[in-house]
């Protein structure tokens, strides 16, 4: 199919990563990337890779007419922004999760890209995971029967900076909104109750920041279903990732990727390596085939994998998690109005 003309706002690690692999895939042109925090150190990265065209303002790549579509890669709250503006500059839109930190500004960019007719695709990758996917292929085909219980580990090998953490909207919808979604991916219903129990046990730095670093959160789907989400922001083995899927029928877990399959077994121990250390290793693919997949709704007309709606279903639920760590309660998701605020209400066990 003919190259997909795009540009790049935000040119920080994910930014540099969709760039990488934007370059190398015949469905896209890769013309040009907007940073605002430009450095010689930018120019020089942007020089090895034939990056001609790099602009300090983003608004630059929307008013260019070759360019189709915008990766927005910025930080989390300016994503809302740039969405209405690229919307309205008539780009469809790749934005990297979650779409902002705030319910309103979400459900008005969703509805500033409806109105414009552009596509907009959020950055949930895990759904493109090999493994991942076959399990919620397992779940569709009905041979598991309908889900009972799933259970997802997602732990990182390491905690992020303070400054990072200040300005990433916290554990919930920093990190485990990937598990919110995919949660959602494999049950294929939505979540009715959120409950979560949240401490602070790796860094008290986090608690400084008003976050948690360890969590076990429970959500109950409209279907009965009933998934645990566990977290953890320093896991001293690598990337922990793994996912279980129980039904009526059966069971299908995905387990962590390793650099190799080797198990050395010995008088004295059975080992094998450790899980990949973290996430640019460990979902190296499904970067790629995420945005392959988003060709293909550009140009094919293909459904989005990870729709505007999706992310905000995610976004409602992140929040209902902070609200009930906060509160100690569980958080009932009873509804999505039409402005797509949350109805919701606290109940006591």
């Amino acid at each position: 199919m003919k190259p997909i003309v795009v540009g790049i706002i935000g040119a920080g690690r994910i930014g540099r990563l969709h760039a990488d692999n934007l370059r190398v895939m015949p469905c896209f042109k890769l013309k040009s990337i907007a940073e605002a925090m430009m450095s010689e150190e930018l120019l020089t990265w942007a020089e090895s890779r034939g990056l001609a065209s790099v602009f300090a303002e983003g608004e630059d790549i929307l008013n260019d007419p070759e360019i189709e579509a915008v990766f927005i890669c910025t930080p989390t709250d300016s994503h809302a922004s740039w969405i209405g503006r690229a919307a309205r500059a008539g780009k469809h839109i790749f934005c990297e999760k979650p779409v902002s930190l705030s319910s309103e500004e979400t459900s008005s960019a969703l509805q500033i890209a409806e109105e414009a007719g552009v596509l907009l695709q959020i950055g949930f990758n895990r759904r493109m995971d090999p493994s991942f996917r076959k399990l919620q292929q397992l779940v569709r085909s009905g041979e598991l029967g309908s889900p009972h219980i799933v259970k997802i580990t997602s732990r990182d090998p390491q905690p992020p900076g303070e400054a990072y953490v200040r300005s990433s909207g916290g554990m919930f919808m920093d990190m485990t909104i990937h598990d919110f979604d995919m949660a959602r991916y494999l049950v294929g219903a939505e979540v009715a109750e959120v409950y979560t129990r949240g401490a602070n046990l790796v860094d008290p730095m986090f608690g400084r920041c008003g976050d948690v670093d360890t969590a076990v959160i429970t959500l109950t789907f409209a279907s009965g279903a009933i998934c645990v989400i566990d977290n953890s922001r320093k896991a001293v083995y690598g990337y922990d990732q793994r996912v279980e899927v129980f039904g009526p029928l059966g069971s299908a877990a995905a387990d962590n990727c390793r650099p190799t399959t080797v198990e050395v077994s010995t008088a004295t121990s059975v080992t094998r390596d450790q899980p990949e250390h973290f996430f640019l290793e460990r979902y190296n693919q499904a970067f790629i085939d995420e945005i392959a997949a988003f060709a293909r709704s550009v140009r094919l007309q293909e459904p989005l994998i990870c729709s505007g709606r999706d992310g905000q279903q995610a976004q409602l639920i992140a929040e209902a998690a902070r609200e009930s760590h906060l509160t100690g309660l569980p958080v009932k998701l009873t509804a999505v109005t039409g402005t797509g605020a949350r109805v919701s209400e606290m109940r006591t066990m």
